[in-house]
């Protein structure tokens, strides 16, 4: 208990770090300071900016590109679904617990995002 009590007060008396150098510093190191800090943000902004260029740029085109081949390639099998049964998509298996409305909502029975290429039409019901 002694040994806790005796190091907590020789740490509470020794000087902190930004104290102490403040307190000696004179205003020619203050500017010396600021340049120096100046010349790092321009450098860090530097790096930031050949990093947003010469990797994000690049790997969100990379990204378009292979979204764009994969929707390409559904589409591409929709396309044969539809030849294989005459023109149109099968009817989707009509599951009970698919599509539940208990009650409308307020501007009828489909949803909000309503899509009628893609959702199934539930005012018909």
């Amino acid at each position: 208990m002694f040994v806790r009590t005796a190091v907590r007060t020789v740490a509470r008396a020794a000087p902190r770090g930004s104290r102490a150098s403040s307190a000696d510093a004179g205003a020619g190191d203050y500017f010396a300071k600021r340049d120096v800090v100046r010349a790092h943000a321009a450098e860090v902004t530097q790096l930031w900016r050949r990093i947003s260029f010469y990797v994000c740029v690049p790997a969100t085109v990379a990204c378009a590109l292979w979204v764009r081949n994969v929707e390409a390639e559904h589409a591409e099998h929709v396309e044969h679904i539809k030849a294989e049964h005459d023109g149109h998509l099968p009817d989707i298996p009509q599951y009970e617990y698919m599509n539940r409305r208990v009650k409308p909502y307020p501007w009828g029975m489909n949803s909000l995002f309503f899509n009628p290429h893609v959702n199934k039409d539930l005012s018909e019901e």
